[in-house]
């Protein structure tokens, strides 16, 4: 089996495919869902629910008309941060960690585009536990929080990959 020249490429590959999933289905939510509308995949549990988030997780500065700035500021650093990282560690052939800081490159960036283009958020995963409502949510959230969950077990885990790092 050959070596990979580029595995860096493949990564921004994986990033784009991902970022055009999450794009893809918000299309397809916001053209086929009314706002604060939705229909039901399984019953009083999971269901498609079209909402706007001028915030960030769970909502934080969305009360506040200049935070989609300062969000989309920030998310623009980190997601540029987080891209050189991902081809500094690709190029070091730890694909884990790539992968990882893929997942969140790519989450972030799907947000960013729905922040830069919209000035909010298209969430749409709802998930209702009796009573309780989780946060709706989107494919670019579900990525950011796979890739940090990944991030913190190599933290916890694999440290040495980190260390190898800097």
């Amino acid at each position: 089996m050959s070596r990979i020249k580029y595995p860096s490429v493949l990564f921004i590959l994986f990033s784009i495919v991902l970022i055009l999933i999450d794009q893809m289905s918000k299309a397809f939510i916001v053209k086929n869902y009314d706002l604060y509308r939705g229909v039901a995949i399984i019953n009083n549990f999971l269901s498609f629910y079209h909402v706007h988030n001028t915030g960030s997780a769970f909502s934080f500065l969305a009360d506040k008309e200049w935070g989609i700035y300062v969000l989309t500021a920030v998310s623009s650093l980190l997601a540029l941060g987080v891209l050189y990282l991902m081809i500094k560690v690709s190029m070091r052939r730890d694909f884990l960690t790539a992968g990882s800081l893929m997942l969140l490159f790519s989450g972030a960036v799907g947000n960013l585009i729905d922040r830069y283009r919209l000035h909010y958020v298209v969430d749409f995963i709802r998930f209702d536990f009796g009573s309780y409502t989780f946060p709706i949510f989107n494919i670019a959230d579900i990525c950011a929080v796979l890739g940090t969950i990944l991030i913190i077990c190599i933290l916890l885990f694999l440290p040495k990959r980190i260390d190898n790092l800097w």
